[in-house]
């Protein structure tokens, strides 16, 4: 009787899981092995090596002596982290070994080809593949076509195969659960399947269910900008995060994860995505938020927080200065004033010691404009701190024929004395020799901190510098064709130069200030960092777009987002594609749209969309769940009574929950009363906290980019979602629940929701 299919690909997955064993019992031999050579190699070092300092060979044979010997030390530790990484890997694999199988046929060959898919490569002999990494070229057929003929890229160009057999597996602890044949890309019963799983307070890894135009994201090694536009839910932060994992497989050897920076909406988002990639067996890249990143570059700022930014309440006018701020236009003029800064108008501070000026900003000023046109700031400046270090030794020289100095050199101690020293031969030819090198010690010791200044460009002042420019603006800029008058943007300037002085700055602020400082200085980027990607683009602007493009000058660049959830910009996102390309080559330009919502059900998605005007396309898959639930309640007590209820309802069906409210202050006076009445719940306060288990309370502007398996929206009342602009934000929260969605209202429902077809949800008044 022939063996089921599930029988028959257990067979085979056992057969492959015997071998995986045996390689990592030959893991654990070299690991074992490279331990006990690296404990005698230490314990020959300390007693077999002779130190010989009576003579310079006797030096030069205990210091190759030495060498060698770390050398050694060196391959063995090297063999160690290699195994160690190694059985890591297998042991994932022991477990989960692939989830899938392809048949297929190559022109030219004479029999058909079966490969297994999974997390990483595994051979029993060196050109024997038992599993291919799902990152390697052929892995493609498993993502980017059905059955037929399906072509995919391979080092040396495009390769075409018929495929006769796509089967997908859920293996669990190495046992096959299912087995799907689909004709399909990724058959959809296999994605329900994953879909409807719990969510976790930390983001998985989807290799198994990649769709077709993630799997382009993923693979795109020719674009200098890879633009993703993908709805809520659409899967393109994993995708990115794919993305990472596939090019330090792909440039393996010339890519490390630390060439790598991702730059993310908050530190809670960083904290959810951190597993993805060791999952796949990559270190993590470099992981930071642009608050952090301006607070990194200005140690002595105090940079505005996301909480405040999203708090601040912008007047019209205000609105306006902003949007010019965070313009292409802006960026363009501090670049335009860079440039004049060759010219004249460069401020220089007096170079002090002790109160004293050794050498004052007016002749810095001389120096720094004696140089041609030729010189551009970087040169120029170099050029500048030459002379002055010049000018500060002629200083040590007329300064050690002082009479302090004599006074200085005979009160030496003897301990003073040797300090002075250090290492250096004390053979002098005379008294007068002598006392010239400790002379010179001494001033030198002095005018130490006049040289720092120079060195460390303290001689600049870059507030200065940044005022001057604020208060140029108006002669670069046509203000009047931004809505904007000369005596609102003098009071502007005002606002923002105390703000500075007390060491303040806004996150509008702080890019023109950070890219005018390395104008100054001559500064060109880091150079070493090969690819940025940048998530939640829609809350970025033009300029730190630009800004961003100048310091990762060798980077290529990916940004994703969903312009549907812009809850800082607001309608200004829908012109950064169109700012974007005159940033990068249109031909090394591509936009990916992910339209389909992967997140939520079906009834949720269908809810959420119809919130937008205008918005961005977002289509549902076909995953069934309950109505969102909607609920007006008379007073705060009644609302509050509501969320009890709701909590337990999820309790039951073991979901994990987030209660998001609009702002902080919300979230704190909900908290205390759910707390009042027994809830066990964890209020998120900061970016920095981590995401707990259980029942969460966090404001909306850190709920970027999570999501959970049910989500209470708080307070979507008339009071708090009025405005138009409000749209994408409640937009924003509705849309990071997964199974279930419940609104309370204290009072009056939001206007935001009346164009909503009353089909898609359920209404309660509550009563009290």
């Amino acid at each position: 009787m022939a063996k089921s299919i599930k029988a028959a690909e257990q067979e085979h997955l056992d057969h492959v899981v015997a071998k995986i064993k045996v390689a990592e019992e030959q893991q654990s031999q070299t690991i074992t092995r490279s331990e006990k050579d690296q404990a005698d190699i230490k314990r020959d070092l300390l007693n077999n090596i002779n130190i010989k300092t009576d003579s310079y060979e006797g030096m030069m044979e205990t210091g190759l002596s030495v060498r060698q010997q770390q050398q050694m030390m060196d391959e063995r530790q090297n063999s160690w982290k290699h195994a160690t990484k190694q059985l890591s890997t297998l042991k994932k694999l022991e477990k989960n070994a692939y989830f899938a199988r392809i048949d297929f046929h190559e022109t030219g060959e004479p029999k058909p080809e079966t490969i297994y898919i999974g997390l990483s490569s595994f051979s029993d002999t060196p050109d024997h593949f038992l599993i291919y990494d799902w990152r390697a070229p052929i892995s493609s057929i498993y993502y980017d076509g059905g059955l037929g003929h399906v072509t995919y890229q391979t080092p040396d160009g495009e390769q075409t195969v018929n495929v006769k057999l796509k089967r997908q597996l859920m293996v669990e602890n190495g046992q096959i659960v299912t087995v799907y044949d689909t004709d399909e890309a990724v058959g959809d019963s296999m994605l329900l399947e994953v879909l409807d799983e719990k969510s976790d307070v930390k983001m998985k890894s989807i290799v198994t269910t990649i769709q077709k135009e993630q799997n382009t994201i993923i693979r795109d090694t020719s674009s200098d900008l890879l633009f993703v536009q993908g709805a809520a839910g659409s899967g393109k932060t994993s995708s990115v995060l794919q993305r990472v994992a596939y090019l330090l497989y792909r440039y393996r050897g010339n890519l490390t994860a630390g060439q790598v920076i991702l730059f993310s909406p908050n530190q809670l988002f960083n904290d959810y995505i951190n597993q993805v990639l060791p999952e796949l067996g990559e270190q993590n890249m470099v992981q930071m938020t642009y608050f952090q990143y301006a607070s990194y570059r200005l140690p002595h700022m105090q940079v505005e927080t996301l909480q405040q930014r999203f708090e601040t309440e912008n007047t019209p006018q205000m609105a306006k200065i902003t949007k010019l701020e965070g313009s292409l236009a802006f960026f363009n003029a501090v670049t335009t004033y860079g440039r004049h800064l060759e010219q004249a108008d460069m401020r220089f501070r007096n170079i002090t010691l002790n109160d004293e000026v050794i050498i004052s900003r007016e002749k810095i000023k001389s120096i720094y404009y004696s140089f041609n046109e030729n010189y551009h700031l970087a040169n120029r400046l170099s050029a500048t701190k030459e002379e002055l270090i010049k000018i500060l030794n002629r200083k040590v020289e007329s300064e050690m024929r002082s009479k302090w100095v004599e006074e200085a050199v005979q009160d030496l101690s003897r301990e003073e004395i040797n300090q002075l020293y250090g290492n250096q031969p004390r053979e002098f030819k005379n008294g007068d020799k002598e006392f010239k090198f400790l002379a010179r010690k001494i001033v030198m010791q002095r005018l130490g901190k006049a040289r720092t200044q120079i060195v460390r460009n303290r001689f600049l002042s870059i507030n200065m510098q940044y005022a001057h420019f604020l208060r140029e603006v108006p002669k670069i800029i046509k203000l009047a064709d931004h809505g904007i008058s000369a005596a609102d943007w003098d009071a502007t300037v005002e606002r923002k130069l105390a703000e500075i002085k007390e060491r303040h700055i806004s996150l509008t602020t702080v890019s023109a200030y950070m890219y005018l400082h390395d104008l100054m200085t001559g500064k060109h980027g880091q150079r070493d960092i090969r690819f940025v990607f940048l998530d939640e683009i829609q809350d970025y602007n033009a300029f730190q777009l630009a800004f961003l493009k100048f310091s990762f000058p060798q980077a290529r660049f990916t940004m994703l987002g969903d312009l549907n959830q812009a809850i800082f910009t607001k309608e200004n996102s829908h012109s950064l594609i169109n700012e974007l390309a005159t940033l990068f080559d249109p031909e090394k330009t591509r936009v990916v749209q992910l339209t389909k919502s992967y997140r939520s059900t079906q009834q949720i998605t269908d809810f959420t969309k119809e919130i937008l005007v205008n918005g961005e396309a977002v289509t549902a898959f076909d995953r069934q769940g309950d109505l969102p639930n909607v609920v007006v309640t008379p007073n705060f007590e009644a609302g509050v009574d509501q969320v009890v209820d709701q909590l337990a309802m999820n309790d039951s069906e073991r979901d994990t929950t987030a209660i998001i409210g609009k702002s902080l202050a919300e979230c704190e006076a909900l908290t205390k009363a759910l707390k009042a009445r027994g809830e066990q719940v964890t209020l998120i306060q900061t970016e920095n906290q981590r995401l707990a288990p259980g029942v969460i309370v966090v404001p909306s502007f850190l709920a970027k980019g999570l999501e959970f398996d049910a989500v209470i929206v708080w307070n979507a009342n008339q009071e708090n979602y009025q405005r138009e602009d409000e749209r994408q934000l409640l937009y924003t929260i509705c849309s990071r629940a997964m199974h279930e969605l419940t609104l309370v209202a204290v009072g009056s429902l939001s206007p935001l929701l009346a164009r909503v077809n009353h089909a898609l949800y359920t209404l309660n008044e509550a009563k009290v």
